[in-house]
């Protein structure tokens, strides 16, 4: 493992993610293991901070702590105890909630981390930071605490300038699976980076690839009408890659490669794109 801070010799502190939700089987193997971890290396060296979600019933606006309680219950009976809690919520949570945590998962109150929304993500180190998070974690590692508070400038600037970007840019990406978006997570945190770099605010439409086809003119013209207007509008088009040719024949449309709009192509479609211009142009 090669520290964050580039410094030779072994880290100070290793950084380990397990994803899922307790009781999946799938995790199981990876619980164990954290377990076991935990005997061998000792209390003062391992800190387990349990991410939970602490709903609001959106009625009365109560903040509901059964979900966290149940989770950290099957978390004790799987060997592992949670040294801090960062719950998940629309809204910060109220003392009451906090202390109702603390007493039903045995978790001090000072170590329960309120993760709710905020406008952007570069807002939530700096939440983390005024929630003490970071003297929870030494305290728990037994680690001297630092009189400094932690260098945040970078993040900041970041969370200000995303709070305050105005001028939109419209990208349409065009794909096979544009039912869920997180199929394209990554492209979208690409694009995210991006916009925030150029000074712009990002604005997604989803273009289902296979509403831009001659074939969907005829059997839902709404659908076809629809699909073309958000290309031609959009400031760029992304067609990211797929599996299969079904919606490949829009994918690489001779409207959307030759007209004035910024058009880029991921992947196969990229292949497909070229082998388009090649014949289009011995055409």
């Amino acid at each position: 493992m090669i520290p964050v801070d580039g410094k030779e010799g072994p880290a100070d502190v290793c950084v380990i993610e397990l994803g899922g939700t307790i009781g999946d089987v799938e995790s199981m193997p990876f619980i164990e293991a954290l377990g076991q971890f935990s005997c061998r290396v000792g209390a003062g060296n391992f800190c387990l901070i349990h991410v939970s979600l602490v709903p609001v019933l959106n009625v009365v606006g109560e903040q509901k702590t059964k979900p966290t309680q149940h989770s950290v219950r099957g978390l004790r009976g799987l060997g592992l105890a949670p040294n801090i809690l960062a719950c998940r919520s629309t809204t910060a949570l109220d003392d009451n909630v906090k202390e109702k945590l603390s007493q039903f998962c045995n978790v001090s109150a000072e170590h329960i981390i309120t993760l709710y929304d905020v406008p952007n993500i570069w807002h939530i180190p700096l939440l983390l930071r005024d929630q003490k998070a970071h003297d929870a974690i030494f305290k728990v590692l037994n680690l001297p605490s630092v009189t400094k508070e932690p260098a945040l400038k970078e993040w900041t600037a970041r969370a200000e300038i995303c709070d305050t970007l105005h001028e939109p840019v419209t990208i349409a990406i065009v794909g096979k699976y544009t039912g869920l978006s997180d199929t394209y997570l990554s492209i979208l945190k690409a694009l995210l980076h991006a916009s925030v770099a150029c000074g712009k605010k990002l604005v997604v439409d989803w273009v289902p690839a296979s509403d831009l086809e001659d074939v969907t003119e005829i059997e839902n013209p709404d659908s076809y009408k629809a699909a073309w207007k958000l290309l031609k509008s959009a400031d760029g088009v992304l067609v990211p890659g797929g599996f299969g040719d079904r919606g490949c024949k829009a994918k690489f449309s001779q409207q959307s490669m030759h007209g004035k709009t910024e058009f880029l192509t991921l992947e196969y479609v990229w292949e497909c794109r070229l082998l388009s211009s090649s014949l289009h142009d011995r055409l």
